[in-house]
């Protein structure tokens, strides 16, 4: 198969809207009170845990909320009341952009996608989605190691029927993110390019930079392992046992043979 070059200036008219900062990669508590929060907290949970009673409990339940406070540098107290005493810088939004060419029309591609609660069939990261109005919708994610889930708003703030979908989270939720899917005819008739860009804003603190810096790579290619499995969910209407790899198994030849034909359909942006 023939491919054409394409360049992210030659397929998006403007940059992608960045996530808005004003949930979990938000700032508002300077260094000073970090610090004091955090050692103060540390204190807490010392003493509250030392022997049991409720009252203990309580105290060593307020000493976590202040680490957490000192690490992340976000007080929602502070932001209730305006208040912001970090001085912070815009944080930088971490951008991925993926793409694949899949065997149906444009109009099926753009349907099946449009359905968001469609989304978690092959997006391993999403556990749940719930179209609310035509605009906005509400997300659900396990968090890694069955310890609980985390759960957002999305707004879509441009869409073009059959050509693009643009969605941001709305403001104060727990994943700063914002996205744009793209759909266009490939050529020759050989059905439908898709190019999908995703920026998202970690959390805020040294332990958000931390976990940003481990869990980058990964997630782009989660990104890139979810293209592929809609490809063969849209193209089959199934996804093989063996992609998900619910009992852990060892790749198979015929496996590894259909990722390698799956990779002549990306393009060079991938």
């Amino acid at each position: 198969m023939t491919q054409t070059k394409v360049t992210s200036a030659e397929y998006i008219a403007e940059a992608l809207p960045d996530p808005i900062g004003s949930g979990s990669a938000y700032m508002n508590v300077g260094t000073s009170e970090r610090i004091i929060s955090a050692v103060a907290g540390l204190a807490l949970m010392s003493f509250g845990l030392r022997k049991f009673s409720i009252p203990r409990l309580l105290v060593a339940a307020a000493g976590a909320a202040l680490v957490e406070r000192g690490a992340s540098g976000y007080c929602p107290v502070n932001n209730m009341v305006k208040r912001d005493t970090s001085q912070a810088a815009k944080p930088e939004s971490t951008e991925i952009t993926k793409s694949l060419t899949i065997n149906k029309p444009r109009t099926e591609v753009y349907q099946f996608w449009r359905k968001l609660e469609n989304l978690p069939k092959f997006m391993q990261h999403l556990s749940e989605v719930t179209q609310i109005d035509s605009k906005r919708s509400h997300w659900i994610a396990p968090v890694p190691g069955g310890i609980g889930k985390i759960e957002w708003e999305a707004e879509i703030i441009e869409e073009v029927e059959n050509e693009k979908i643009i969605w941001r989270s709305v403001p104060n939720a727990s994943v700063d993110n914002s996205g744009e899917i793209l759909f266009k005819d490939a050529p020759a008739g050989q059905g439908t390019e898709i190019y999908v860009i995703i920026k998202y804003l970690p959390p805020a603190g040294a332990i958000g930079g931390t976990l940003a810096k481990v869990f980058n790579p990964a997630f782009k290619q989660m990104v890139k392992e979810d293209l592929r499995r809609f490809k063969r969910l849209i193209e089959t209407g199934e996804i093989p046992v063996s992609e998900s790899r619910p009992s852990g198994k060892t790749p198979t030849a015929e496996d590894n043979s259909m990722d390698k034909i799956e990779k002549k359909y990306e393009s060079p942006l991938l």
